[in-house]
């Protein structure tokens, strides 16, 4: 079981504190991943024939996912440059900038033209607008999600750690139901025409309502005295990388097979359905928002079940049973809509267990003194390495090698999580032996 520290008790001010802290997060969060969710599902449904429509179905969508990835690729220079106005001008600058930057690139591509009206500067647009997603996205980083996690009561730690990322799951299914209902209530024409943009508006406007909730905590002198007393404070990126580096890596690496598993049940099958069934796009969207209730009963389980053995042993049970789905879920992904749900739904339960956790596992290695930024960045490297490009590779294995080969690719992400995991766990046995307690 996880090592913990001893916790004072909680004042019922300091618990409201808390609770106001878990409603800012959630709606961030949710923000945040509609945000992700509408882009992912135009990048398979509309940005194959509306920007790439010189190239095959097959191309158009590995292009599609190549400009997806693009905002992963851009996040840790966001975080780079927001820091600095998070260390000059305060969180609640950096917040404000970041999420204006976000706004704004996403309700830009709602109003892009076609390829066919303006040739390669719609894609040069579309690649430009997505890294502005991303860098934002560095940017959004508040602090509160590790500001929970670090004031939870010591037997709920787990439960806590899910809060942040229920966002996840709430976002797909108000993404994958609004682009239901405009793929059956407008004819395609209509949908490639002008239907895709609205949810790029609704994004701009959760984003809107978002950016007040946060801002209404991070700025308020209460937060800032308890961002304070959790000695979470902003440090250069290259400092914090200088002193912390090793511990960055393995915490980037600790999460690849959990973050690899969310694209390869959410963009990466949806991509393969819209190639080799024609028509299911939609119905798939649908079997999607089933598995992502049964996710979300997995990631809230997930946290009474870390409370008792331990984040990082609950990661490490997950990392071998996302190998195990990976040997099969090739498969049961080729047995027709029996199948493809079948994928989803494990796929989803497992995804649930292991994400509920997968956020700051590792960050107790750490030094307190760099825990805020050391932590942005790995889920910058993490996302980026675990999740940026899996749509695409696994899509360019798949249509080379066959369906199998996605399962190889989500196998070794379940390697390298195992592999980070024991590093970890090492590295803090040899601090023990060393200090004589865990920090």
């Amino acid at each position: 079981m996880d090592a913990v520290t001893s916790a004072a008790p909680y004042s019922d001010d300091k618990q409201s504190k808390l609770a106001d802290i878990a409603i800012g997060v959630i709606i961030g969060r949710t923000s945040e991943f509609f945000d992700f969710f509408v882009f992912a599902i135009a990048s398979v449904l509309v940005f194959p024939e509306y920007i790439f429509p010189f190239a095959s179905p097959v191309a158009g969508v590995l292009y599609s996912f190549l400009v997806l990835a693009l905002a992963f690729l851009a996040r840790p220079v966001g975080t780079l440059i927001f820091t600095e106005i998070d260390i000059r001008y305060g969180r609640g600058a950096k917040l404000t900038t970041a999420l204006f930057l976000l706004g704004m690139s996403t309700v830009a591509i709602s109003f892009l033209p076609s390829y066919g009206q303006e040739g390669w500067l719609t894609i040069a647009s579309l690649c430009l607008f997505r890294m502005g997603q991303g860098a934002a996205l560095g940017g959004a980083w508040d602090g509160m999600s590790s500001l929970l996690a670090m004031n939870a009561p010591v037997e709920r730690k787990g439960r806590t750690a899910t809060i942040p990322q229920i966002g996840a799951p709430v976002g797909l299914i108000l993404a994958s139901g609004l682009f239901i209902f405009l793929k059956t209530t407008l004819t395609h024409e209509e949908f490639i025409s002008f239907g895709w943009r609205y949810p790029f508006f609704v994004a701009f406007a959760i984003n809107v309502v978002a950016l007040f909730a946060r801002l209404r905590l991070v700025v308020s002198d209460e937060f800032r005295e308890l961002f304070s007393e959790s000695d979470l404070s902003p440090r250069p990126v290259p400092q914090t990388i200088r002193e912390d580096w090793l511990n960055i890596i393995i915490g980037a690496f600790t999460p690849l097979a959990t973050l690899a598993l969310f694209h390869m049940v959410t963009v990466f099958p949806l991509g393969w359905i819209y190639l080799h069934a024609p028509g299911d796009d939609t119905a798939f969207l649908a079997i999607e928002i089933i598995g992502a209730l049964f996710g979300l009963g997995a990631l809230i389980a997930s946290g009474r079940i870390a409370d008792q053995v331990g984040r990082r042993t609950l990661l490490t049970y997950c990392a071998v049973g996302i190998a195990a789905y990976a040997v099969v879920s090739p498969l049961i992904l080729g047995l027709g809509r029996s199948g493809e749900a079948l994928y989803v739904i494990l796929g989803f339960t497992l995804l649930g267990l292991s994400f509920g956790q997968s956020s700051g596992a590792v960050a107790s290695g750490f030094s307190p003194r760099n825990r805020y930024t050391a932590s942005n960045l790995t889920a910058d490297l993490s996302w980026m390495f675990g999740a940026g490009f899996a749509p695409f590779v696994a899509l360019s294995l798949t249509e080379t090698l066959g369906l199998w080969s996605s399962g190889a690719y989500l196998f070794s992400g379940a390697i390298c999580t195992l592999v980070s995991l024991t590093l970890f766990r090492r590295r803090q046995e040899e601090r023990l032996s060393r200090d004589g307690s865990w920090r």
